[in-house]
């Protein structure tokens, strides 16, 4: 990614343009990742697929977040919601940059990556098609309630995950069903490392994945 098209678009980022799939997958790494990170990802679970990898703008001891926390667990709720918009807007701009369907965009997020794309859903439906949530929290409960009939979203958590509060992963879900998303949750015998079994479940839940289908 070159130095002027990553000031315009307003996060540093890779771009890999689509082969042979419709779609564009949105990657959005976990606290100290990068744009990197999760590209060998995307390709495992999206053969074909155009990636939009962003890196998190905010430090912590030198690593990259996507917004800060207060202590472990503990979100600054004021900067995720201004980094929620400023992640929306990244999107939008980056689908015209590229000459993008706006419409089939499709993000997977581990851990603090999964922590703003569930932010996304509920500030700001419509960025997304769908989101696959692998060992997401509860980022925050908005008053007003997005409008998500016709977004599928994949919530995968491990049952031994340290870091994940225990029920938030039901709670996530409950959240976006009662904004009309289509949810999926699968657990998986694991902690907060991802694990093959992660891969499988979002491979899967990707092939029957149809995002210019009618809500």
């Amino acid at each position: 990614m070159n130095d002027a098209r990553a000031h315009a678009l307003g996060f540093a980022h890779r771009f890999v343009p689509a082969a042979n799939a419709p779609f564009t997958l949105l990657l959005l790494h976990g606290t100290g990742g990068n744009q990197d990170d999760l590209i060998p990802l995307g390709e495992m679970i999206a053969p074909g697929a155009a990636l939009l990898a962003p890196r998190g703008k905010v430090l912590e001891q030198g690593m990259p977040r996507f917004f800060r926390r207060l202590a472990e667990g503990v979100f600054d709720v004021d900067d995720l919601k201004a980094r929620t918009q400023e992640l929306a807007d990244f999107v939008g701009a980056a689908t015209r940059a590229y000459g993008l369907d706006p419409r089939r965009v499709i993000a997977a997020g581990y851990s603090n990556g999964a922590n703003i794309a569930a932010s996304v859903l509920l500030m700001r439906p419509g960025t997304f098609a769908g989101a696959a949530l692998l060992r997401a929290m509860v980022p925050f409960v908005p008053e007003a309630r997005a409008l998500l009939a016709g977004t599928r979203v994949l919530i995968s958590d491990g049952r031994r995950d340290p870091f994940v509060p225990e029920g938030d992963a039901d709670h996530l879900a409950q959240l976006l069903r009662e904004r009309g998303a289509d949810v999926t949750l699968r657990w998986q015998d694991a902690g907060h490392e991802l694990t093959r079994a992660d891969v499988d479940a979002v491979r899967e839940w990707i092939a029957g994945f149809d995002p210019a289908r009618p809500a």
